[in-house]
This record gives structure tokens, C-alpha cells and sequence, in this order.
């Protein structure tokens, strides 16, 4: 309960700094315009479709600023590397919400599970969901058109960790189907009289891919710890045809993340737009750097900033961690889809579904390998014998077992060999 209480307490003062934050348009217009100086403006930006596809869900990836590829831990991976479910801890369940601009808002909802029986196999469902107020007035002020304009996109992932062993983290690779879908109400001609079917010819639907690789390794690590402290990622996003003209917002991108100490983690993402319809028309290469701290078991902050061609979004975020559940709140000061700085907060909401029991497993190989290794050193070589094949039986790539299982059946073999050979004389 006092856990309950603190971690309540520090969530509302986050939001509460996070509202309070409130850069006013000289500020911001000064840091902007230093950064325009810098890199220029994107004369290609905006030219591409869906853009849906370039509003995150929220999450912690967003809190980090969209660099997340090479972190990919949580669920948020379905957004930003589809290699992400092969290697994720827990199969999570999460639903998000995030007030846009005005009053457009995007909703989402995500599954993702590491399979049983191939553990080493992930697979993601999800889709979320952008919609804004469309009305139409006419020069009376009245009103002669309603709905809303809204764009979704389905998500389908699946992905595979190639090669993994017990010192080696495995290449986990993946692939999501994305299907995208946008309708337009209709709207009215220049006498205020509503066109059937204008909305529905600007209306469109869509197929797309993405695909990713992620890779950890441990690198300059001052801690002790089987996890890896360092994670590499590559990925390609929106991979499909033009529609109506008009070119998806594909992007390949590269990514680093490292953990110098346990808590803290670093990191940064390069991203190469590419415009599939006419190259000449891509945009800026752009990047997301970023950090996050694990404050205590059930706190966790993080900070980023992703700069676009002279614009930049800047991030801060906490969770909170209650039993099987999980609370993320997002602030964002916004100017990549602004002319104006715009301040938001998302929200999501993940469930820890499990893990099928493999920490549990991961345990028992443990505590069968310490139980080998007492009995072996006691001399009781057939003890340590049954435990180490009782540890291969549940992790037949449990590397310290395979080192050392192959000389024990040979020093038993060798003393059976003597002691027939004292019964025969």
C-alpha cells in the first residue's frame, strides 16, 4: 500500500510538471528558429499520405521520442520494429489514448505474446485509430456537413530470434502487415448542396509492410548481469505502393541503445525517409535521441527529443508499475505537425499477460546446474550427472551444462570401468 501511495504521489506531481510547462511562442519560435538555421527546411515534408502512420500511439516509445527500435522491450515495439515480439519479455496487452491536435484524437490497442512451444517465435495483433470533427458551414454559418474524418490501421506481426545460445543473444528478425484505411465524409458543392459520394472518392485503402532486425550484445559493461547492455536495430517502415498519387511515409531506420549502468538506458536513431513514388521528393533525413531511468521497481522516467528538419518534438514520460499492471503518461511539446507549439499528453495502459513460464524455467536450469555442481564436487558424480540432464531437458542450449556434462560421462564411465576391473580381480 505505501508502494501504491508513493507511486500515485509521483505520477500526479509528473503530470502536474508536465502541465505546467508552457513555453511561450518567443521561446519556442527562438529555439526553432536556431535549429532551422542549422538544418534548413524540409521543403518535402508533408507530401506523403496516411498520417496516421506518423502519430504515435504513445507509450514508452513515444516517451523516448520514437527512438525505440533498438530498445523494443515493451509493446510499444509494434510501431517501430516489428523484431520486437521475438524477443519480448512478457506477452502484454495495452490500450492507448492520445489528444492530437484539437480534437483529434488516436486511439489504439495492441497484443503481443511470445509463443510456448517456439518461445523463440513472437506474433503482435493491433490497430489503432485517428479521427477529427469534419462540419461544413456554409457563408450563414450554418451548418450543412458533418462527420468525422478518421484514418485506422490493422496491424499483423510475426518474428523469429535466429540462433540464440546462452552466450549469444540471437539476430531476431520481423515483419508486420499493416492494412490502412481513410475515409472522408461527404461535403457539398459551391450551392451548399451535399455531393453523394465526394467523400467516398477521397477515400482510400492501403497494404503496407514493415520489416526489422534487432541484435543485443554486451559491450563495456561495468555490471554484472546475463542481460545484454547493448542493442542494435535496423528497420524498414511503410513499405507499399502510392495512393491516389500520393507516396506512404516509408522510412528505414538505424538504431543504437546502450545500458551503462543496470537503471539507465541511452538511446538514438538515425531515420532515412524515402519516397517510393519519386525519390527526388523524400524528405530529410532526420533523428531521436534518448534516455530512460528506471527510478525504482515500480518508477520509471524518461526524456527525448526527435528533431525533423529544424522542427522537434520534445518528450517526457513516466511509468508506473502496479502489480500486473502498468500505467504510461506521456507530455509533448510539439511542433512537427504545428505552426503553432503544441502541448499534449497521452496515456496507455498495459497489462502483463505472462510469460509462460519461462523465468520460471530460466530458475529451475539454474537452481539444477548449483545442484550439479555441489553434488559434483562431493563426489557424487550420478547425482550431478541426473541433474544437469534434467537442466538440458528444459534448456538443451544451457551452455555452462554443455561445457561440463560431456567430461562427467566420461570420468563416470571411467569409474565404472575401474571398479569393474576391481570386482574382476
Amino acid at each position: 500500500m505505501k508502494k501504491f501511495g508513493v507511486a500515485i504521489f509521483l505520477g500526479i506531481l509528473l503530470c502536474g510538471l508536465s502541465f505546467g510547462i508552457d513555453l511561450d511562442d518567443s521561446a519556442y519560435g527562438t529555439i526553432a528558429d536556431y535549429l532551422h538555421d542549422i538544418y534548413g527546411i524540409d521543403d518535402n515534408a508533408g507530401l506523403t499520405a496516411f498520417p496516421v502512420l506518423n502519430v504515435p500511439m504513445g507509450g514508452r516509445a513515444e516517451g523516448m521520442a520514437s527512438a525505440f527500435a533498438a530498445v523494443a522491450d515493451d509493446i510499444s515495439f509494434i510501431e517501430y520494429n516489428p523484431a520486437g515480439s521475438a524477443v519480448l519479455p512478457r506477452s502484454e496487452l495495452a490500450f492507448f489514448h492520445n489528444n492530437w491536435i484539437a480534437d483529434t484524437k488516436v486511439e489504439g490497442i495492441v497484443y503481443a505474446l511470445r509463443l510456448d512451444k517456439l518461445e523463440n517465435m513472437g506474433l503482435g495483433f493491433g490497430g489503432k485509430w485517428l479521427y477529427t470533427p469534419f462540419t461544413e458551414y456554409n457563408i450563414y454559418g450554418e451548418r450543412v456537413s458533418k462527420g468525422y474524418y478518421s484514418e485506422a490501421v490493422a496491424f499483423l506481426n510475426a518474428s523469429y530470434n535466429f540462433f540464440p545460445d546462452y552466450h549469444f543473444y540471437g539476430v531476431a528478425i520481423g515483419m508486420s502487415l499493416k492494412g490502412a484505411f481513410r475515409f472522408v465524409p461527404d461535403y457539398t458543392d459551391n450551392e451548399d448542396n451535399i455531393i453523394a459520394g465526394s467523400g467516398l472518392a477521397q477515400s482510400a485503402a492501403m497494404v503496407m509492410a514493415d520489416l526489422g532486425a534487432l541484435t543485443r550484445f554486451n559491450f563495456l559493461k561495468p555490471y554484472y548481469s546475463r542481460e545484454k547492455n547493448t542493442s542494435v536495430a535496423i528497420t524498414l517502415r511503410n513499405l507499399g505502393p502510392p495512393v491516389r498519387g500520393d507516396a506512404l511515409p516509408s522510412v528505414g531506420s538505424l538504431a543504437l541503445s546502450y545500458k551503462p549502468i543496470r537503471p539507465l538506458v541511452f538511446s538514438f536513431e538515425f531515420f532515412l525517409p524515402f519516397n517510393m513514388e519519386d525519390i527526388s521528393l523524400s524528405e530529410k533525413p532526420y533523428f531521436a535521441a534518448a534516455f530512460a531511468v528506471s527510478v525504482t521497481d515500480f518508477l520509471s522516467m524518461r526524456a527525448g527529443v526527435l528533431n525533423k528538419a529544424g522542427n522537434f518534438r520534445l518528450t517526457l514520460g513516466s511509468a508506473v508499475k502496479l502489480e500486473k499492471l502498468s500505467i504510461d503518461v506521456n507530455y509533448s511539446l510539439d511542433l512537427l505537425t504545428q505552426l503553432q507549439p503544441l502541448n499534449r499528453v497521452s496515456l496507455g495502459v498495459r497489462f502483463d499477460m505472462g510469460d509462460n513460464n519461462r523465468q520460471a524455467r530460466a530458475d529451475e536450469v539454474d537452481r539444477l546446474y548449483l545442484a550439479g555442481l555441489d553434488a559434483y564436487a562431493a563426489g557424487r558424480l550420478e547425482e550431478a550427472q541426473k541433474c544437469w540432464e534434467d537442466a538440458l531437458k528444459i534448456n538443451p542450449l544451457f551452455e555452462p551444462v554443455l561445457q561440463v556434462i560431456g567430461t562427467l560421462r566420461e570420468a563416470i564411465r571411467l569409474q565404472r570401468h575401474m571398479d569393474d576391473m576391481r570386482e574382476s580381480t
